[in-house]
């Protein structure tokens, strides 16, 4: 085609781009008008997407290239957040269980030597937290090993790392719970004197820092959940970082098929000797993009989640902000209810990018955390529970083989005390002055 043509056919497509998007931005602002918020009657959920027209926009932009699996707007959006968090290397992937699953996985490579996990080691964990930081520990035929945690930060309790270790003992996975840091400090120091990997579940925390830096960047790997309930959302979708790129490989590798190729989708070659590789017993010279070296998945993310992932990352500071603000609000209005609730504490040496939170109702009160959140919610106050409470206590982990350390004091209070509220950009300080007033007129009358 003439040069001429080219530029006309491509000053059209922009042109009739440029017209749908107007029209997605009218139909946004029409669709997803702010509504008024009545007591008692608009539901306060403790959980939700933050969007406007411009994730919208971004959306359709990339189901107009009509490129349905990952592309340019992951390309940048994998760039751009490894730059932010303080990472070499962000890879997407179609949920923050799945970056789990790859993360605990690519640590049972060949390509680590005698590094690697095989069945039967164990990795250090927590009790009190989301069943998917564990299942891969499970799912790699690796043994779990439970530790109980603290109050009221809600984290590991590194006193009982020690008593956790065992000849068998080769990693450390737990989460920054409702984005609190747990003590990194400790953590990485037990971990370096063991040798041991560690992986950091950092799905509830971004933008909590531990000593001026971001957690999600102390870790061999860590990982990152965009779920709408988290700090921003693609819809489904999850990460893996690492600054490790002979990790990095491994990741990506298990993500895409388990092959040994590292081309992204639509390009061939990136190595220079495509058919000159001898992998295995294949005949030398076997295409390298159907060489396979681990056990893997498909575990990618589409465009169109990663354009929406784009528009986010621009809002992000301003959502972390927004919620250490609404915790600031909640925490300074609920101090005088100390006598029967146990507010939430931060880490040491951590500023807390906090997920929810968190609440346990005292030994001493006169009525029970199932009463306070049947009151919350009979007035349309969304709650929930520490995730899993105790997960040997959970029925998915009957006859599985792991051991605890200790008697888990401390996760079963939590399992029958606590709960947590929304902290989330939509809830305006009106919502969270009534959230204040709902839960301290049920105190007052249950105290006389």
């Amino acid at each position: 085609m003439p040069q001429s043509l080219q530029s006309s056919a491509s000053n059209q497509e922009s042109e009739l781009r440029a017209r749908v998007f107007e029209a997605v931005k009218a139909y946004s602002q029409y669709k997803f008008a702010p509504k008024e918020f009545i007591e008692g009657e608009t539901y306060v959920p403790v959980s939700g997407k933050v969007f406007d027209e411009t994730e919208i926009v971004n959306l359709v932009d990339a189901s107009l290239d009509f490129w349905l699996t990952t592309g340019r707007f992951a390309a940048e959006f994998e760039k751009r957040f490894a730059e932010w968090i303080g990472v070499k290397h962000c890879l997407l992937v179609n949920s923050g269980s799945s970056a789990n699953l790859l993360a605990l996985t690519a640590l049972t490579s060949p390509k680590l030597g005698d590094k690697r996990l095989k069945a039967g080691d164990e990795v250090i964990t927590v009790a009190a937290g989301f069943p998917t930081t564990v299942n891969p520990i499970f799912q790699n035929q690796l043994v779990p090993v439970f530790v109980d945690i603290q109050l009221p930060s809600y984290e590991i309790d590194v006193s009982q790392l020690e008593s956790a270790l065992s000849e068998r003992s080769r990693a450390i996975m737990i989460a920054h719970t409702l984005g609190n840091a747990f003590d990194i400090d400790a953590v990485m120091a037990f971990a370096q004197k063991h040798d041991l990997w560690v992986i950091e579940d950092n799905c509830d925390a971004v933008g909590t820092t531990y000593r001026q830096r971001k957690t999600g960047t102390f870790g061999h790997l860590s990982t990152v959940s965009f779920y709408p309930a988290h700090h921003m959302t693609m819809g489904e979708g999850g990460a893996v970082l690492t600054s490790d790129s002979r990790l990095k490989k491994i990741v990506e590798s298990f993500r895409d098929w388990g092959r040994d190729c590292w081309c992204p989708p639509g390009v061939d070659n990136t190595c220079g000797k495509r058919y000159e590789w001898q992998l295995g017993e294949l005949p030398t010279g076997y295409d390298h993009k159907y060489t396979y070296s681990h056990i893997g998945y498909n575990l990618k993310m589409t465009d169109m989640q990663a354009a929406v992932g784009v528009a986010q990352l621009d809002k992000l500071p301003i959502f972390i902000e927004k919620r250490k603000q609404n915790f600031e609000f909640l925490y300074s209005h609920l101090q005088d209810l100390q006598d029967v609730l146990l507010l939430p504490e931060s880490t040491p040496n951590s500023e807390s990018s906090w997920f929810g939170f968190l609440l346990s109702v005292k030994e001493n009160a006169s009525f029970s955390r199932n009463q306070l959140v049947q009151h919350l919610e009979t007035n349309r106050i969304g709650t929930r529970l520490l995730f899993a409470g105790n997960l040997t206590r959970q029925p998915a982990y009957k006859g599985l083989s792991y051991r605890v350390v200790g008697d888990l004091k401390n996760t079963d209070w939590a399992m029958k005390n606590s709960f947590w509220l929304g902290l989330y950009p939509h809830l305006t300080e009106d919502i969270l002055k009534y959230v204040v007033g709902v839960i301290k007129n049920f105190c007052s009358e249950k105290l006389g």
